[in-house]
């Protein structure tokens, strides 16, 4: 089955985080993510280099990892009316939405270690079961 992740799941591969193996554990699966799914992954080692958690040199190294990841960036523009509905409806910003929009239309859902974006979902019955949290598969 293919499964949606998001930067937060994708970060774990390459920063020592708890859930590291269950996000390397994802790397067996068909994985999809909206085409963005890079930039978004760029923009936290990038906060990692302000905080002084990482070098600017590991930050390009790892994302370099990140970029070989078996992740296939799938365009959302015909999905972000959609996104905009569910982020009005969970109340939840529109960036993670694109990835449950995704996953709505694959028929599939999205793991993320976001537990903000698992809460929100949570919120609707229709959509508790499209946004996992990871660890808590039981799959």
């Amino acid at each position: 089955m293919t499964v949606v992740v998001d930067a937060s799941v994708a970060l774990k591969w390459v920063l020592p985080e708890k859930g590291t193996r269950d996000a390397d554990a994802l790397l067996s699966q068909a994985l999809i993510a909206p085409s963005f799914w890079l930039a978004e992954c760029a923009n936290a080692l990038w906060k990692n280099v302000r905080i002084g958690k990482i070098s600017a040199a590991n930050a390009s190294s790892l994302f370099q990892k990140l970029r070989r990841a078996p992740v296939a960036g799938m365009a959302t523009d015909d999905d972000t009316a959609m996104a905009l509905d569910l982020a009005i409806r969970l109340g939840h910003p529109i960036y993670d939405c694109l990835y449950l929009a995704l996953a709505l239309r694959e028929d599939t859902y999205v793991v993320t270690a976001d537990t903000r974006f698992v809460a929100a979902a949570a919120s609707d019955s229709k959509m508790k079961k499209r946004v996992q949290l990871l660890g808590a598969l039981s799959a």
